[in-house]
C-alpha cells in the first residue's frame, strides 16, 4: 500500500538543485511555488503548478520528479500509474536525479514490484553511497523479500548516518515483528512515534503490538491517535473495532465497523482493500456472534468469503452458527472447508454436524422411480 506519509518525514528532497539546471524563470517560478503548496499540503495547487511548468517546459526534469512526487501526495491509488510515469520521464531526461530513483522505487513497493524497487535503490546508492534514506528503504525491500536481518542490519547503518530518520525504527519494528521478537518491535515502534513526523501506520501497529501483550488501555489510546491522523482510513477502525471485540464490547465494536466501512464507500479493487474489508466484515461477524445475534452474524461471515474464499475462520464460524440453526448441510459444507484451509471446528461439533447430517429426518429423499 502507499505510504503518503514519507513524502513528509523526507521532504521534497533535492528539488532545488535539479531546478536550477532548468532554463526559464517562469519555470522555476512555477516549480518553487508548487514546491511551496506542497509543503504546506496543497497537493491540488502543487499539481497545478508542476503540470504548467512541465508545460511550458517538457524537458524539464525537475518538473516531472516534483509532479511525480505531488502525485503520490495525493494519496490515491489510481494516481500511482501517472506518479511512475512522471518519475520515469525525469528519469529518462536526467539520470542523475537521485531522488526521482527513490520515489520510483517507492511506486514499485506501492505496485508490488520490490524486485524493481531494488534495482532502483542499489543504482541510487550506486550513484551516492551511504545516503541514509535509501538504506533504510532498501532494508524494507529487503524484508519484502524475506530478508529481515539484512533490513535490521541497513537500517541501522540508516540511523547511523541520520538518527532521526523516523522511518528506520518503524522499519526495524516490522523486521523485528518478522523474527518473532515483539518486544524489540514494541521498542522501535514506540521511538517511531516521538517523531514529529508519526503516520498512523505507526501508532497503528504499535496498537497491535500492544493488543497481542494484552496492554489495552495503551492499545486504545495509541490506536485512537493513528485515528486522529487519518480518521477517512478503514484500518484505524479495524483496529479499535478488534479491540472492542476482544473486551466484549460489541456494540461500540459495531460503531467502529460502520466507520471503517461507511455505507456506500468504495473502496480500490486491489488485493490490499479486498483484505482490509474482508477483516472488517469478519470483525462484524465475531461481534455479532457475541451478542448472539445469528442471521446478521451469518451474513456477515457469508460476505468475508465473497471478498476472502479462504479464509478457514470464517468457514469454521459459519459451521457453528449452521449447526444452532438447524441447517446441518451447510454446516458440514462449511465445516469440511474449515478443515481444509487448516481451522477445523472442535471435534465434538463436527462429530454432531456429521450425525446430525446422517439422522433420517434430514437424509436426502429418494426420487421414486
Amino acid at each position: 500500500m502507499l505510504l503518503p506519509w514519507l513524502l513528509a518525514s523526507f521532504g521534497l528532497l533535492g528539488w532545488q538543485g535539479a531546478a536550477t539546471n532548468q532554463s526559464g524563470g517562469e519555470v522555476s517560478g512555477r516549480l518553487k511555488a508548487g514546491s511551496d503548496y506542497l509543503q504546506r499540503g496543497e497537493v491540488e495547487q502543487a499539481v497545478r503548478e508542476f503540470k504548467a511548468a512541465v508545460a511550458l517546459d517538457p524537458q524539464s526534469a525537475a518538473g516531472h520528479m516534483l509532479l511525480g512526487q505531488a502525485y503520490l501526495a495525493q494519496r490515491s491509488l489510481g494516481l500511482v500509474a501517472e506518479a511512475k510515469a512522471e518519475l520515469q520521464q525525469a528519469l529518462d531526461l536526467d539520470p542523475s536525479l537521485l531522488w526521482a530513483r527513490f520515489y520510483l522505487a517507492k511506486v514499485y513497493i506501492d505496485l508490488g514490484r520490490t524486485d524493481k524497487a531494488k534495482e532502483e535503490l542499489e543504482r541510487g546508492l550506486g550513484m551516492r553511497p551511504n545516503v541514509p534514506h535509501f538504506l533504510s528503504l532498501l532494508g524494507e525491500v529487503n524484508r519484502k523479500l524475506g530478508s529481515p536481518e539484512l533490513s535490521l542490519e541497513l537500517n541501522r547503518k540508516a540511523l547511523e548516518a541520520d538518527p532521526s530518520m523516523t522511518p528506520a525504527h518503524y522499519y526495524m519494528a516490522l523486521a523485528w515483528m518478522d523474527l518473532k521478537k515483539p518486544e524489540e518491535a514494541i521498542r522501535e515502534l514506540e521511538s517511531s512515534v516521538e517523531s514529529q513526523y508519526v503516520a498512523p501506520e505507526m501508532y497503528l501497529t504499535l496498537g497491535s503490538q500492544y493488543i497481542e501483550k494484552r496492554r489495552y488501555r495503551e492499545a486504545e489510546e495509541v490506536v485512537k491517535k493513528g485515528i486522529a491522523l487519518d480518521p477517512s482510513r478503514p484500518e484505524g477502525h479495524l483496529n479499535l473495532a478488534q479491540l472492542y471485540n476482544i473486551q466484549g464490547a460489541n456494540d461500540r465494536a459495531l460503531a467502529e465497523l460502520k466507520l471503517a466501512i461507511p455505507e456506500g464507500k468504495s473502496f480500490p479493487t486491489s488485493a490490499y482493500y479486498q483484505q482490509v474489508q474482508a477483516d472488517v466484515l469478519f470483525e462484524t461477524g465475531k461481534a455479532y456472534q457475541a451478542k448472539r445475534l445469528a442471521p446478521p452474524a451469518i451474513q456477515a461471515y457469508l460476505r468475508t468469503l465473497e471478498f476472502d474464499p479462504n479464509r478457514g475462520l470464517a468457514h469454521r464460524r459459519l459451521a457453528e452458527l449452521f449447526l444452532q440453526q438447524g441447517d446441518y448441510g451447510r454446516a458440514f459444507t462449511h465445516a469440511s472447508m474449515a478443515e481444509k484451509l487448516g481451522s477445523p471446528v472442535e471435534p465434538a461439533l463436527r462429530e454432531e454436524i456429521v450425525r446430525r447430517r446422517a439422522e433420517p429426518a434430514f437424509a436426502t429423499p429418494r426420487v421414486p422411480r
